[in-house]
């Protein structure tokens, strides 16, 4: 297995981290990775809490700029010093003990992208509200008449990807919005094997989501913009 490293773009997620992060080394143990935990400006103890960590393979990157969960990606992926990347959420809604199947399928079949997958549509108990899950599926149909269909869940915020798709597309990405993966995936012109992984999808332990009305929104203008450039112009 290559070395890899992990992107996490945190705001105020101190109580989930302290929880997180140990897990991340426990599923880990023995294998060379880097974890670069980029805080958007939090205002509560998350310095304090990574700092108590000690880890040589863990950096914390603090953006002073104004929040923006997309340009804490970026700055990430910027960052990482290896070719593969793996982006998960820093409130524990994404199980560190997925991060092992992610990482297998992912060098086994050498793909481009491997998708967390929470799998909205099964006839099963999601851990997600109501109103959440009616959007996602929502969302996740408009991507698929309007885009295509690429993977199951375009939403996800659980992937990894070849740093070079970043490097190659950034010009033609959107960045802006919550949906990393969506902007990844669909680039004009490009050519890439993704394959699907079901995970387990856990609810927020700790704070309070940042979904909101706005980012709904922006995923609607991302997929609009998205779809004018790919099968418009």
């Amino acid at each position: 297995m290559d070395k890899f490293t992990i992107v996490i773009p945190v705001y105020n997620e101190a109580k989930n981290l302290q929880i997180l992060v140990p897990k991340i080394y426990k599923v880990l143990k023995n294998i060379k990775f880097e974890l670069i935990i980029v805080d958007d400006n939090s205002r509560d103890d998350t310095s304090k809490i990574l700092k108590k960590f000690k880890k040589k393979n863990l950096h914390h990157l603090v953006r002073k700029k104004k929040r923006d969960l997309y340009k804490s990606c970026i700055d990430g992926f910027k960052k990482a010093k290896y070719k593969d990347i793996v982006v998960m959420d820093g409130d524990l809604q994404h199980k560190p003990s997925d991060l092992k199947k992610i990482l297998n399928i992912f060098y086994k079949y050498n793909t481009d992208v491997v998708v967390g997958t929470r799998d909205l549509f099964a006839d099963k108990e999601h851990n997600l509200n109501f109103l959440r899950l009616i959007a996602s599926r929502t969302l996740i149909l408009i991507v698929n008449i309007l885009l295509g269909r690429k993977t199951s869940d375009p939403m996800s915020g659980f992937f990894m990807f070849k740093k070079k798709i970043f490097i190659k597309s950034q010009e033609k990405l959107i960045k802006k919005g919550y949906k990393i993966l969506l902007d990844l995936l669909y680039v004009k012109d490009q050519k890439i094997k993704v394959i699907d992984v079901n995970i387990n999808f856990d609810s927020r332990m700790k704070g309070r989501s940042k979904m909101s009305l706005k980012i709904l929104f922006n995923l609607v203008y991302m997929i609009l913009k998205k779809f004018v450039s790919e099968k418009v112009l």
